[in-house]
């Protein structure tokens, strides 16, 4: 054989990313490297892999997504060596993909991986963070193990297991009139001006939680980006509703937020594990679920404040 797994890894990844220099930065390796390897292959393999586009990336020629396809097997079936010999020396290592959903990401994943780390320095946690579509979807490719995501719309084939629950909250900017209440409903905000934070599903349950009780928010202004709401509605551009709990008040412009709880009954999102529906999970996986059980709770999620 005249190519590595190495070279293999460094096809894939330019071929999932589309880009010599996203796949760079996801990797942490120099693009001459990843063109040089994907060059060798093209060469090996006497195929063209990819079309080239001046300054708009890659895409894969027929036979190159064919190539992806047994490549992605081919480095799966040897990273399951790790887990066999792991299993039989009882040792846990490997390599995970965990996925975890965008408002979550930033609060949770780093310190979960970390903690997660100190006890078993010789597995290697890959972290991605999308929106909950993407995130199943890779999920049902095999192309993550796990991801943190809230119980939204389940594919057929992946399961989910609860961990913790997050009721909704008001946020305001720190001389909002509501920001020294102790609560407030819906009915005394609707009509006031909404940062909607719009994103894939979570749309549905905001106002879903309007329409429950004959409402209809005044949304002045959306955006996919939980900093960006963050950050208008610390400037007084209007209020938002929230799940997460971030443990700063503080907004991405050094100004400042308030949380108000929102009272009445509402749904709240319940943040889990969504992971393929398996007969078996590997040993690697089975102890990062246990640590996710032990790590998240209602009483204690990483990341975030308390519920008050």
């Amino acid at each position: 054989m005249r190519y590595t797994l190495r070279q293999l890894e460094y096809f894939v990844a330019a071929g999932e990313a589309g880009s010599i220099r996203h796949a760079s930065e996801r990797l942490s390796i120099s693009q001459p490297s990843i063109s040089t390897a994907i060059s060798h292959l093209e060469l090996e393999l006497n195929v063209q892999l990819f079309v080239r586009h001046h300054a708009q990336g890659l895409s894969l020629t027929s036979v190159g997504r064919t190539l992806l396809r047994e490549a992605k097997n081919i480095l799966a079936m040897a990273e399951s060596l790790h887990s066999v010999a792991a299993e039989e020396t009882d040792q846990v290592r490997g390599r995970l993909s965990v996925g975890a959903m965008i408002t979550l990401a930033p609060m949770v994943m780093p310190a979960l991986a970390y903690s997660f780390r100190l006890d078993y320095p010789s597995v290697d946690i890959r972290q991605f963070a999308s929106n909950h579509e993407w995130l199943t979807e890779k999920l049902k490719q095999a192309e993550l193990d796990l991801a943190i995501t809230y119980d939204l719309e389940m594919p057929p084939g992946i399961e989910f297991v609860p961990l913790a629950s997050l009721p909704p909250h008001v946020v305001v900017s720190t001389d909002h009139p509501l920001a020294g209440r102790s609560s407030v409903s819906l009915a005394e905000i609707a009509h006031e001006p909404m940062i909607f934070l719009d994103l894939p599903l979570s749309r549905q349950y905001f106002n879903g939680l309007y329409e429950r009780e004959g409402l209809q928010p005044n949304i002045y202004a959306r955006s996919a980006e939980q900093a960006v709401v963050r950050t208008m509605v610390a400037n007084g551009y209007g209020y938002s509703l929230a799940n997460v709990r971030p443990r700063s008040n503080m907004a991405m412009d050094g100004k400042t937020v308030v949380r108000v709880k929102l009272s009445g009954d509402h749904r709240p999102m319940v943040m889990g594990m969504a992971m393929r529906q398996e007969t078996r999970k590997s040993r690697l996986l089975e102890h990062f679920c246990d640590h996710c059980r032990a790590s998240i709770s209602d009483d204690d999620i990483p990341g975030m404040s308390p519920l008050e």
